[in-house]
């Protein structure tokens, strides 16, 4: 039987950005993540794939403590960034989640202009010392989120003006804007038509650069173009976790065969 943890690999000298070992998610009573172990590299995507309620969301969650805003949730086990457990009782949530971004299922920016979605995050953490350098940042993140041609000639419109796809592409800006090492996605093309979802696949191509990119997918298509590992859920565990070739082509559990052929989910 396949070891549902991690696979041994040769990383392409690549830099174990997360390290989760042993992690457990409780909602109340209810055991949502199981004992799930799984290394995320820096400058990689990573997709989490698997059926509806499986757990990949609430895992993702994890990676920056936002399931702190739920009180029935509990975490255990640990999830290291750069070496550090992100749920040690001395490092902050509010700059963990600077450091790793996170851009959600529906577009949502801010009810302000398109500057101010972008300046709000280095506003907060004092980035910028005077109005240059703030200009400097929100031009450089929205050129990040290829957004900058389509409205640096309108930044003092609302962000809610935009169409769906620039609203989740000015959403990218605003998680790049605080100079993040992580960016996590929660089905960021879910909402988004075709030529939007395209867009936005090339962006995330682009942000694996600078960025360790974490995709949750409904998609598993999406998964297949984007990302070079791949992690499968199913009913809370982590079944399988590989380069994202090999579990498309070879998967070694049933269970990702099963859900990668239709059978299941």
């Amino acid at each position: 039987m396949y070891d549902t943890q991690v696979t041994e690999r040769a990383v392409d000298s690549k830099k174990i950005k997360f390290q989760c070992r042993n992690v457990q998610v409780y909602y109340g009573s209810t055991h949502a993540i199981k004992d799930v172990n799984v290394d995320i590299e820096d400058k990689t995507v990573t997709a989490f794939i698997g059926p509806s309620g499986c757990g990949k969301s609430t895992f993702l969650r994890c990676l920056n403590r936002m399931n702190d805003t739920i009180d029935s949730c509990r975490v255990e086990g640990d999830i290291n960034l750069d070496g550090k457990n992100i749920y040690d009782h001395d490092v902050d949530p509010v700059q963990l989640r600077a450091k790793v971004g996170m851009v959600f299922q529906k577009p949502n920016p801010f009810p302000k202009s398109i500057y101010d979605n972008v300046a709000y995050g280095p506003k907060i953490h004092g980035m910028a010392r005077n109005k240059a350098e703030l200009d400097e940042i929100v031009e450089k993140s929205l050129r990040r989120a290829a957004l900058w041609d389509e409205v640096k000639d309108r930044l003092d419109t609302p962000g809610t003006g935009l169409s769906g796809g620039q609203q989740q592409r000015l959403c990218i800006a605003r998680a790049v804007a605080t100079a993040p090492e992580v960016l996590l996605m929660d089905e960021p093309c879910s909402a988004l038509d075709p030529i939007a979802t395209a867009q936005v696949e090339e962006l995330i191509d682009e942000l694996k650069q600078r960025y360790s990119v974490v995709i949750v997918t409904h998609s598993m298509q999406q998964a297949a173009r984007v990302s070079q590992r791949t992690a499968f859920f199913h009913l809370g565990d982590l079944v399988e976790f590989d380069d994202t070739d090999t579990i498309f082509t070879n998967p070694h559990d049933p269970r990702t065969e099963s859900y990668i052929s239709g059978r299941i989910g």
